[in-house]
């Protein structure tokens, strides 16, 4: 593991030399702070799995180009992306909603069988076994985020839209809302790093379990442009020679499923809704 963590760094540092020449496009990149995933630091610099992909396959590329990263709250970075003010965003759950104004590129590199959970205090003596327990809540969501289906059709619901994840949290702590909804497998990482007391949260009984996906997702002119379909075409070969295995160990993903890995559509870059 650390032998690949170590290749992986090695040969990203080369990408500032080998492509020190003239370069023909930029692409402008959405990151928000979602540890371990993805991290902003004080003075904004980026780091995190979907630029290690997008650097390693600038490193590979046949066409010369910069990366260009934008700091954003997760919701305006779907924004930005929707209206084709960036390029480039990961980490994304596919809906037919969102199939409408963005593409996706396969296969999806982020692959996790967990379950969304719900986080309330301990002190609020709240208890939620049953999904019908969750009526009459007021529940934290990210704004512009998508979770099941049934949770994000239910317009019954109490739902309270905020910016990241940190005001989630904030707002359940201080009892503004009553829950907030999070991917387990993740949801205790993010909120050590975000430096959150977790010990003070309860992990409420229900859960929903499902196979989560997450995907490289591009604006709808980048994703039929020459570098876009050129990238979405280098996505499934590292998926297939098995180095995209290699770039997400470091962040304790899984391997790419076989089943997931299909030769692309000739349309598979174009903006199409699917």
């Amino acid at each position: 593991m650390k032998f690949y963590t170590v290749l992986i760094q090695s040969l990203l540092v080369l990408i500032y030399s080998a492509h020190s020449q003239a370069v023909d496009q930029v692409v402008h990149v959405a990151i928000d702070h979602a540890p371990p995933y993805s991290r902003l630091s004080d003075d904004s610099r980026s780091q995190g799995l979907i630029l290690d992909i997008l650097r390693y396959a600038q490193l590979t590329s046949e066409k010369k180009y910069k990366i260009n990263t934008v700091p954003c709250p997760f919701s305006r970075c779907v924004r930005l992306l929707s209206k084709g003010k960036v390029d480039v965003m990961g980490g994304l759950i596919k809906t037919p909603e969102r199939q409408k104004i963005m593409s996706f590129v396969e296969p999806p590199y982020m692959v996790l069988s967990s379950s969304f959970v719900f986080y309330g205090t301990e002190i609020s003596g709240i208890e939620v076994n049953s999904y019908d327990d969750l009526r009459g809540k007021r529940i934290a969501v990210m704004r512009g985020g998508a979770f099941f289906p049934r949770f994000d059709k239910d317009n019954s619901l109490n739902k309270v839209a905020v910016p990241s994840e940190r005001v989630a949290v904030d707002l359940v702590l201080k009892g503004r809302v009553d829950l907030v909804i999070a991917v387990e497998d993740t949801a205790d990482v993010a909120m050590s790093v975000l430096d959150q007391p977790i010990h003070k949260l309860k992990k409420m009984k229900y859960r929903h379990t499902q196979e989560i996906y997450g995907y490289m997702a591009m604006s709808s002119d980048f994703a039929s442009s020459q570098l876009g379909s050129l990238i979405s075409k280098q996505m499934h070969e590292m998926a297939r020679d098995k180095t995209l295995d290699k770039l997400v160990a470091p962040y304790h993903l899984p391997k790419i499923p076989t089943h997931l890995i299909e030769p692309p559509k000739a349309s598979a870059a174009s903006f199409s809704p699917r």
